[in-house]
């Protein structure tokens, strides 16, 4: 199963690294990658991430090691130190737990990580971001590989039921860990996850028809994606790191969604988000900047994922937001030029000056 998976995504590692929680899920996909994997030469390295947001969780981290050091697995515990939130404690926890694991993947040498994503999560991620008011590409949900902080994230278990990971650890003796917290309403995951049954008797909609209909959106979306790729090629401009810049006029001619794909793509990349913005947000935007007209206030600009977006000389232009961070002289900029000639004769807004000689 792994073999053909890793086949499939072009993965030829040697070393791939596995987060470990102590639940079944990730339990399973380690252990079970490894029976598979090590005998063609592969070696796993199962990664365990401490919150330290419950007293259990030390004692689940050893618990992990244990089962680790018995299959032959090596095994590092990586603990989230400081300050935790009072607030927003799940996404807080996810981010810095997707920290960790990619930091120690870096340092090691490591460039693939696989994490135990099933079919049921995929399921309620389609509804949480329902919630959100997601657009097509949050629709789509989790995909089975991706890129993040330079690391491929793999999701092998993505359209696997999660009983078929117990069933595993059964046959094999091994108890797995239940975290309290997937009981607890006060997150919106497991709300949803208590309302899949009731959906399920109550109009047959299951985890697969689902998942099945976000694999449909998906060729949307991929489709989409390189449809936005061919214009941005084509038609945006890159100063280095430090903005972007199009035709005003072409990006207006171009059908709504693909003027609302651009923008999601370079304000992400820009601003250096890990996610899109929110769907309504992108909208507000998009349309703001499209349809001004004599009887709406003309755009002037607005801020949105860590990026300043205005108009300039004809050219929509995306620059990081800088916040107040550079101030920047005309001598300041002169002897920037000086050093940067290419940049002399051309004119430019200061907001992108700014990110210029920052970045310099």
């Amino acid at each position: 199963m792994f073999q053909e998976f890793l086949k499939k995504c072009q993965i030829e590692d040697d070393v791939i690294a596995v987060g470990v929680s102590g639940g079944a899920d990730s339990l399973a996909l380690v252990l079970m990658m490894n029976e598979e994997l090590k005998p063609l030469g592969k070696k796993i390295i199962a990664l365990t991430v401490n919150h330290g947001l419950r007293e259990e969780a030390g004692d689940e981290a050893c618990y992990v090691a244990e089962v680790m050091s018995r299959y032959d697995i090596e095994h590092h515990t990586l603990v989230w130190e400081g300050q935790k939130p009072v607030s927003g404690i799940e996404e807080s926890a996810r981010i810095a737990r997707y920290n960790l694991l990619t930091e120690w993947c870096n340092k090691n040498g490591v460039k693939t990580l696989a994490v135990a994503h099933h079919i049921m999560d995929q399921a309620e991620t389609f509804f949480m971001r329902l919630e959100r008011g997601s657009g097509l590409v949050g629709l789509c949900g989790i995909m089975p590989v991706s890129q993040m902080n330079g690391l491929t994230i793999l999701r092998p278990l993505l359209y696997h039921y999660p009983d078929e990971m117990k069933s595993y650890l059964k046959s094999k003796n091994i108890e797995w860990v239940e975290d309290p917290s997937n009981q607890s309403d006060t997150f919106l995951r497991v709300r949803v996850r208590k309302f899949m049954p009731v959906l399920q008797e109550m109009l047959g909609i299951d985890a697969g028809r689902i998942a099945n209909t976000m694999l449909t959106l998906s060729r949307t979306k991929s489709y989409m994606e390189e449809q936005t790729a061919k214009f941005i090629k084509n038609h945006v401009r890159y100063w280095n790191n430090a903005g972007v810049s199009f035709s005003f006029k072409t990006f207006k001619e171009q059908h709504e969604e693909m003027c609302y794909r651009v923008l999601s793509t370079l304000i992400k990349e820009i601003g250096n988000n890990v996610y899109t913005s929110r769907s309504e947000d992108l909208q507000r935007l998009c349309n703001h900047i499209l349809y001004q007209n004599a009887s709406t206030k003309p755009f002037k600009g607005a801020t949105l994922g860590n990026c300043e977006v205005f108009i300039f000389q004809g050219k929509i232009w995306i620059v990081p937001e800088l916040k107040g961070q550079v101030n920047l002289s005309k001598k300041d900029w002169e002897l920037f030029v000086t050093d940067n000639s290419q940049y002399a004769k051309v004119k430019l807004p200061y907001k992108l000056k700014q990110s210029l000689y920052k970045c310099s």
